[in-house]
């Protein structure tokens, strides 16, 4: 068993043009005096981390880049858990139909020029990669993209091979990925989330398949996806936990009616059958699931993501930090039985079973 780490925070839901949340600086001082101990750092966002620098092909010249900015973050007791390229695995792979407001994830000279933007994502993921290694990394947060999630629930049906197909492509896209992972020994953790090709176990699944079983394919575990999609949440982490190297404490509800369910009518967040709470406020049962990683031996991060249509981030915030540290189990070394043990030998054995 291994006892999870934190409280962290990922940053990327309140980064704001507003002081302290438009600073590296002020960010770190905000998270700390706030009780959390780590930080999860969107690459997007240059005020942060320059992906450029941190990746660069001056190892030198990177490595220095990176030194600092590990320095910086620990000197407000803090530590960086993953970095997250979140959007960009988003533009690895993105149908057309979605062009246009994927768009907005991209910089500016890559709008509107689908092929360059993917070529620009890639190389931002790769330099992550080497970016992790050197601030001693050994997990990234990251989305898959996806090319089929508009087949999701087919009208009209899918024909034969089409899911075959796009699972290759995704797979091609990201094997050379992978790879400058694997030499840069670091594991990718997709979030498995809706809109996702990844989106569950068997999505997860087909996509380690088509990668002939990538040793660094990974899960970033959300619960609060699981909820929406009425996934058992629980006995995923039975089958998966050899593959959850992150995790995202989010919560969420699902409240169906007599007009809205799952897909929830088109409605904005609040009024979805379906939503993202504050910790503590949804339904997701976390008293289990820490049992279980902590059980499973899953050596991760309790990362707090705040997404709420109710609740502001401020409080949001401020509730996070002890609700996770509430929830992290310091795992046993000592059986609670040991004090009834005794000095055993085969001939004391052989008694108690009654064969001497």
């Amino acid at each position: 068993m291994k006892t999870i780490k934190g409280p962290a925070v990922f940053l990327a839901q309140f980064v704001d043009n507003k002081a302290p949340f438009n600073t590296l600086d002020g960010m770190c001082k905000w998270a700390a005096g706030l009780g959390y101990k780590g930080i999860q750092i969107p690459t997007p966002e240059t005020f942060l981390i320059d992906l450029d620098k941190a990746g660069s092909a001056d190892e030198s010249e990177g490595q220095d880049y990176c030194d600092e900015l590990k320095a910086k973050v620990g000197s407000y007791g803090l530590e960086i858990t993953e970095l997250s390229t979140h959007l960009q695995g988003q533009l690895v792979a993105v149908h057309p139909a979605y062009d246009v407001m994927f768009d907005n994830f991209a910089p500016d000279k890559y709008k509107n020029n689908p092929k360059a933007r993917t070529e620009w994502a890639v190389d931002q993921v790769k330099k992550a990669a080497i970016a992790s290694r050197r601030l001693g990394l050994k997990a990234h947060a990251t989305f898959s993209g996806s090319l089929l999630w508009h087949t999701a629930h087919p009208w009209p049906q899918r024909p034969p091979g089409l899911v075959e197909m796009g699972f290759e492509e995704l797979a091609k896209r990201w094997k050379p990925i992978l790879d400058v992972y694997d030499e840069n020994d670091v594991d990718v953790c997709y979030e498995i989330h809706p809109g996702e090709d990844l989106h569950d176990g068997d999505t997860f699944e087909r996509f380690l398949k088509a990668t002939n079983n990538h040793k660094r394919v990974n899960i970033l575990y959300d619960p609060s996806h699981f909820v929406l999609q009425q996934l058992d949440y629980i006995t995923y982490i039975d089958h998966y936990h050899e593959f959850i190297k992150a995790f995202h404490v989010k919560d969420s509800e699902f409240n169906p009616t007599g007009k809205k369910g799952a897909f929830g009518g088109f409605n904005d967040w609040r009024d979805r059958a379906g939503r993202y709470r504050s910790l503590g406020d949804g339904q997701v049962d976390f008293k289990t699931i820490f049992s279980k990683l902590t059980q499973y031996g899953c050596d991760v991060w309790a990362v707090m993501e705040w997404e709420c249509c109710i609740k502001s981030p401020e409080q949001g915030a401020r509730e996070g930090a002890p609700f996770i540290q509430s929830h992290i189990i310091e795992a046993t070394e000592k059986a609670f039985d040991d004090f009834a043990g005794a000095e055993i030998n085969d001939d004391k054995l052989k008694k108690i079973l009654g064969l001497k």
